[in-house]
This record gives C-alpha cells, structure tokens and sequence, in this order.
C-alpha cells in the first residue's frame, strides 16, 4: 500500500485567557499529522511548546521529514528511533496507532490486550489570576470533584485559600510550573497541607529539582517539566513521589505506556496529563489513564470549540473516545 503523509496547523481558540507563570494566551496552536494508504486514514495531535524549544512550524517539518521512512515501510517501532521524543512524534506515533486500528476493524486497547478507557475522572484546570478572581473560578466549579490551580510563587497561598472557601468539597491539586524557589517548598507544603491539597505539581526549576530530595514536603510532589521517558525514572526517584506523564513530552502513546509501567515499577504513583489541546490529542491519553492517581485530560473543556466528533464529557467524566474520533 502506499503511504501519504500530511501535515498541518489547527487553531483553537482558548474559552477567555489560560495564564501559568510563564505567560497567557488566547488560542491553542495545534500540529497534526495525518496518515494514509489509500484505504484507511490515521490522526494524530500534538502541541508544538516553547519550553522545549517547539514551534508550531518546527515541529511541522518534523513530521514532514519522515514521509519518505513510512512510505518505505517504517512503523511505530522504528520511528521510536528516527525521532526524538516530542510534539512531533507524539502526532506520528499516535497516527500509526490510530491507522493500526482502523486496519485491524479492533480498538487500539484491543490490539494490547487492555480494557476500554471507562471511570476517567479529568481534573478541571483554574488559570493563574488573582485570588479574587480564582476564587469566582472556583466557586462556578465547585460541583467538580478535581480541581488543579495554577500557580506562580508570591500570593500562592491566598489563592488556594479562596478556592478551597469556593470549592469547599473539591479534591485540589496545584502546579507552580517551576515557579517557586527552593526556599518556599517546605513552608508552602506544609501551609497547602492544611488546605487539604492532595499533590504538588513541579515546585522548581527542571535543572534546579536536585534540591527537593533534602526538602521535607507533607505535600506529595510531582515531576512534569522534569519528566520526559521512562529514561528520566532513576533522576526522579527520591525528588518525586507522583510522575506527570505527557505524550507531546513522551514523544506519543508507546513511550508513554513505557513510561508509565517503569514509574510504577520504581514505587511511584502516575498522573496523565495534557497540554491545551482538542479531543483528538486527549483521546490516546485516555489508555494511559487506567489506574492513574490524578488525570488532567481537561484540554477540551478549556477550549471555545472542540472538534467534532470529539469526546464525550459528562461533568468532568470521560468516556471512550468514539472510533471516529481515534482509535
């Protein structure tokens, strides 16, 4: 069969501003790889970051680069070794996956062995702002069982105060996104502890998380911007007690299942995270998912639009993504 490759930009606006401590935007630029061979088609989404040095234009030459390996017949297995881990091979593997199971007439959990992604509770995401309008934030979603709140360092803790008097009932989880220093970690976990926060999301700096090994926390901690493949697990081991788990980080669903299996065999607990995009990037996601201690697949709830067919969200449950969507 003859394999097209295709590659393009999507655009997503964002419903009003998402701020974390490294900035705001209003709309979500999306990648997106498509795969055919004349008779079934596969997708695949990823989020080009500036953190890792991605641009949307970057990460489209990318994945156009490799259409001469897949038309010679390079699968998801040897592009594990063509392509770095990142947006780009995120939408390439997840694009074979999705080809793979349109090919077989099977689910993509069936082709492993694994159960349909059932009981997926996402958490719903709070943008930084003032603790005033978090509050308000809160107090709209309070009816939602997880909310995860961003953060930046300096007035951390009257934020969580005015979500937790709004959201009295919700489980909270919150990400500096490396914004705090090392000097705020053991104060600010221990006042968060008695706000009944149940995980913080990476205190520090990437290459300033040595320190957290040394740091009393009553707060477990995770790993996001430190936590990249399962090559990352004997450094995260001992500063970590929960690993974020990302495809566009992972580099798609392989590495990620990889992933996920070499951090619960090192006694550390997974979340499934996700950066701002549509159902299509969330839907691999979801066979990660099973088992996970906290799940952050929201992208699409955060969005104005999702495409369609997208997932079904019923409050913040998830169901399976439908096989017209992915997989």
């Amino acid at each position: 069969m003859s394999i097209t490759l295709t590659a393009r930009e999507e655009v997503f606006p964002i419903r009003g501003v998402f701020r974390i401590s490294r900035g705001a935007r209003t709309e979500s630029r999306a990648a997106v790889a498509t795969i055919t061979d004349g008779a079934f088609t596969g997708r695949g989404e990823c989020m080009p970051y500036a953190r890792y040095g991605e641009t949307v234009q970057s990460v489209l030459g990318e994945i156009e680069h490799v259409g001469g390996v897949l038309k010679n017949g390079a699968d998801r297995d040897a592009i594990q070794g063509l392509m770095n881990p990142g947006a780009a091979r995120n939408a390439i593997d997840c694009a074979l996956w999705d080809l793979e199971a349109k090919r077989a007439g099977k689910r993509a959990w069936d082709m492993v062995g694994m159960h349909a992604p059932t009981g997926v509770v996402t958490a719903y995401t709070l943008s930084l702002d003032t603790p005033e309008a978090m509050g308000a934030a809160a107090l709209a979603a309070k009816a939602r069982p997880l909310l995860k709140i961003k953060l930046a360092g300096e007035g951390d803790l009257d934020r969580v105060a005015a979500i937790r008097q709004n959201a009295p009932d919700a489980v909270l989880i919150v990400d500096a996104n490396e914004g705090w220093t090392p000097d705020m970690v053991e104060p600010f976990s221990a006042e968060l502890a008695k706000l009944g926060v149940a995980m913080i999301e990476q205190p520090l700096p990437s290459d300033a998380d040595a320190a957290l090994a040394d740091l009393p926390h009553p707060v477990p901690l995770c790993a996001d911007e430190s936590a990249h493949t399962a090559a990352d697990i004997g450094v995260l081991k001992g500063r970590y007690d929960v690993v974020n788990i990302k495809l566009d980080k992972t580099g798609g669903l392989t590495e990620a299942l990889k992933f996920r299996a070499a951090i619960l065999d090192a006694g550390m607990q997974v979340m499934v995270g996700c950066m701002l995009g549509s159902s299509l990037a969330m839907a691999p996601a979801m066979m990660v998912a099973g088992g996970a201690k906290f799940v952050d697949l929201d992208g699409p709830l955060l969005l104005a639009e999702d495409r369609a067919p997208g997932l079904c969200y019923t409050g913040s449950n998830i169901a399976p993504p439908p096989q017209e969507l992915w997989g």
